[in-house]
């Protein structure tokens, strides 16, 4: 039997708990899904670290719990190598999407599957309707 579907699912459930206003505003929940290598490019083009994102994610738009909330859709994941799957998928957020890849890595049993990676790129509003948006 196969671990690949559920070292995805796996991925796919946390990435989809950092979606949660509730937990993007808990340091403590943060940190849990967080790899303490993490590094992030956000769709605005900005770099986070890891001790970035732990201290500002609480205060970043989601993570209210009467805000607006990021909306993912399409998620799909991919076994790279043992402990290491990669997601794509888009968000809808007031109206902005963007198109978003992350890496899940698993060191151990212990602490489970984390995020290492993530990259959040603009889409246009009128991406769809270019002739070659598929390209």
């Amino acid at each position: 039997m196969t671990q690949e579907p559920d070292d995805v699912r796996q991925a796919i459930e946390g990435e989809l708990r950092l979606h949660d206003p509730a937990v993007r505003s808990s340091p403590s929940e943060i940190l849990r899904l967080l790899d303490p290598e993490f590094v992030e490019v956000g769709s605005s083009g900005r770099r986070y670290t890891y001790a970035e994102m732990i201290a500002e994610l609480p205060s970043h738009p989601g993570s209210q719990a009467d805000g607006p909330r990021y909306e993912p859709s399409e998620i799909t994941g991919v076994l790279l190598a043992p402990g290491l799957v990669q997601l794509t998928y888009e968000t809808d957020f007031d109206g902005l999407r963007a198109r978003r890849t992350s890496l899940w890595r698993k060191r151990d049993e212990e602490t489970g599957w984390r995020m290492y990676y993530h990259q959040g790129t603009p889409v246009p509003p009128a991406a769809d309707q270019w002739p070659c948006s598929r390209g």
